[in-house]
C-alpha cells in the first residue's frame, strides 16, 4: 500500500511498472479521475512511446469511460500536444501516460483539468489518491463513455508556428533523445527554414542511446560533438516527452536554463513592456536584475510545474520558465512546451542579430553552479544545519533554504520527483562559487 501511495508525486503520478504502475492502477486512476473533474465533458488521453504506454492508456481510458465520461484518444503524442488539447477543444480534462525522462523501467500519468490546470498534490491528486487507495468511486454509468481517435497534429503545428515569424535560416542539429519530439518535430520542420541535423528521431521508450534527459550534460555529448564538428549554429535536446527544450551554443556550450528564461524574457518584454515574467528561486541573480532593467518585473515561486502554471494563471503574466527548461506562455493557455519554448527560443536569436554564445556571454552576469543532486537520509537535518551556519545571511524558506549574501547565494531544497536534495549557487566570481560550493558540499554529505 505504501509503495502504491508513493507514487502520487508532488506533480504527477510515476513510478516503476507492474510493481508501482500497473494496468489495473491506471483503470482505478481513470475511475477516480472521472469522478472527481470538476465540469462534464469529454477527456483527452495521450501517450508516449515506452512499451507499456499503450497498455496504460487503454486501462486508463476504461476507468474513464466506465464512469460515464467520453473519451478522445489522441494517440502518440508530446506532454504538452495534451494540454493543447483541453485548451482548444475547451476540454473537462485531459492526461497523458508518461514518465517524462526517467528510465525505460518507469512510466506515470500527467493529469490536466478544464482550462488546463495541472492537477497535483494541493491541486485535487491528493483527493484522486484517497479514492484510488481506498476504491471509493461512484456508482458506475448505465451508458459507458464512447471512445473517439482524434489526430491533432495538424492543428497543434499551426498552433507553434503561431508563435514565430521571418526566423533566420540557421543550421542546426536536434537531438530528440529517441523520445516523443522525434514524431512531431518532422511536421513542422519542413514548415521552417532550417536546415537540420537529426539524432535519435526513431521512437524507443527504452532509451537506447542515452537518457532523454537533457539537462545531465552526459546527455548532450552526441549533440556537441554534432556541433563541432560540422560547425552548426547551435543544438536543442528535447526530453522524454517533449515538453522541454534544452539549448547548446555554437561553441558546443550547454546553455543553462536561467539563461533560456533570460533569452525569451528579453523578446517577451519587447512584445510586452512593463509586464510580469514569473520565475522560480533557482533563478539566476542576472536573470531577474535583466528583467528589471528591461522594464519588467520579476516574480519569484517556487520550482514546480504545477506551481508555476498556477501563478502565470493566477496573474494573468505572458511569459515563465523553470530553470530545468520548462517554459510557461500564457498564449499557450499558460501550459509550458518544449517545442514552442525552442521556437520562441529561436525568433529571440533571430531579432538579436547574435551568434548564441554571444548573447549567454551578454546576459550571464555571474559565476553559476549547475544543480547538484546529494543523497541525504535526514533532510530537515540538513535544512536545520545550513541554517546555523549561514544564520548570517538573508534567509528564506519559500521553497527549501535561500541564502543570499551580497557576493554570492545558494538554495537548497528537497526534490519533488527524486529522493534527493538539489543545491543550486552562483557568485560574484568563479573562485568563490568554488569556495562555498566546496564548503556546502562538505557540510550537506557530513
Amino acid at each position: 500500500m505504501s509503495n502504491i501511495s508513493d507514487i502520487f508525486k508532488a506533480y504527477d503520478i510515476r513510478g516503476k511498472v507492474n510493481t508501482e504502475l500497473s494496468t489495473s492502477l491506471a483503470y482505478d486512476i481513470g475511475r477516480a479521475f472521472a469522478d472527481w473533474l470538476p465540469r462534464e465533458g469529454k477527456v483527452a488521453i495521450g501517450r508516449d512511446m515506452r512499451p507499456d504506454s499503450k497498455a496504460l492508456a487503454d486501462s486508463l481510458i476504461k476507468g474513464l469511460t466506465k464512469q460515464g465520461r467520453d473519451v478522445i484518444d489522441i494517440g502518440q503524442v508530446t506532454s504538452d500536444m495534451i494540454y493543447f488539447a483541453v485548451g482548444k477543444y475547451d476540454l473537462a480534462g485531459g492526461a497523458v501516460v508518461t514518465a517524462s525522462h526517467n528510465a525505460g523501467e518507469y512510466n506515470g500519468i500527467k493529469l490536466y483539468r478544464d482550462q488546463v490546470i495541472a492537477v497535483g498534490l494541493g491541486t485535487g491528486l491528493e483527493e484522486i489518491r484517497y479514492a484510488v487507495l481506498g476504491k471509493k468511486f461512484k456508482q458506475p454509468s448505465v451508458i459507458a463513455g464512447k471512445v473517439e481517435s482524434k489526430d491533432i497534429t495538424n492543428d497543434w503545428v499551426n498552433h507553434c508556428l503561431s508563435f514565430v515569424n521571418n526566423l533566420k535560416s540557421y543550421h542546426i542539429a536536434i537531438d530528440a533523445g529517441n523520445g516523443m519530439a522525434g514524431a512531431i518535430l518532422p511536421h513542422i520542420l519542413t514548415k521552417l527554414p532550417l536546415k537540420v541535423e537529426q539524432i535519435y528521431f526513431d521512437l524507443d521508450g527504452t532509451f537506447p542511446n542515452h537518457e532523454a534527459n537533457p539537462q545531465n550534460i552526459d546527455n548532450l555529448k552526441d549533440l556537441i560533438a554534432k556541433i563541432k564538428n560540422e560547425h552548426l549554429d547551435f543544438g536543442i535536446a528535447f526530453d522524454g516527452d517533449g515538453d522541454r527544450a534544452a539549448f547548446v551554443d555554437d561553441l558546443g556550450k550547454p546553455i543553462l536554463g536561467t539563461d533560456l528564461i533570460t533569452i525569451v524574457a528579453k523578446y517577451y518584454l519587447e512584445k510586452y513592456p512593463g509586464s510580469e515574467i514569473i520565475h522560480e528561486v533557482r533563478t539566476s541573480r542576472a536573470t531577474k536584475e535583466l528583467i528589471t532593467k528591461w522594464g519588467g518585473k520579476p516574480v519569484r515561486t517556487k520550482a514546480g510545474r504545477v506551481v508555476i502554471g498556477t501563478v502565470m494563471r493566477e496573474r494573468q503574466a505572458n511569459f515563465g520558465g523553470e530553470t530545468t527548461g520548462h517554459l510557461f506562455f500564457k498564449e499557450n493557455y499558460y501550459a509550458d512546451s518544449g517545442l514552442i519554448g525552442a521556437l520562441v527560443a529561436i525568433q529571440a536569436l533571430s531579432e538579436s542579430d547574435k551568434k548564441l554564445s554571444e548573447l549567454v556571454d551578454e546576459y550571464r552576469l555571474y559565476a553559476i553552479q549547475p544543480e547538484i543532486n546529494f543523497e541525504v537520509k535526514d533532510k530537515q537535518a540538513v535544512i536545520q544545519k545550513l541554517k546555523i551556519e549561514y544564520a548570517d545571511g538573508e534567509q528564506d524558506e519559500l521553497d527549501g533554504l535561500t541564502v543570499n549574501y551580497p557576493d554570492y547565494w545558494f538554495n537548497i531544497r528537497i526534490s519533488n520527483t527524486e529522493p534527493v536534495m538539489r543545491l543550486n549557487a552562483e557568485a560574484n566570481t568563479k573562485e568563490k562559487l568554488k569556495q562555498i560550493t566546496d564548503k556546502l558540499t562538505r557540510l550537506i554529505s557530513e
